[in-house]
């Protein structure tokens, strides 16, 4: 039986990646009894369609001082 690391691990690969024919079978053995990495799988399905089309706002440069400084304050 796969263990749900590796499963997670062939959901990542199976999106960017051809699985082997072991590699199909396994996962698909085990998501049919592994309900946390079945919804993992739909989860990691739907954030990789969707962080490409997300827009990340830049922060000038003379803005990162007292956001660093805030960080630190925080860990602090």
């Amino acid at each position: 039986m796969l263990s749900c690391d590796k499963a997670t691990e062939l959901i990542e690969k199976k999106i960017h990646f051809k699985l082997s024919l072991k590699e199909k079978v396994q996962l698909a053995m085990h998501l049919a009894f592994c309900k946390p990495c079945s919804n993992y799988k739909k989860q990691s399905y739907i954030i990789e369609k969707t962080v490409p089309n997300i827009k990340f706002k830049e922060i000038p440069k003379e803005d990162l001082k007292p956001l660093k400084e805030e960080i630190i304050k925080k860990i602090s």
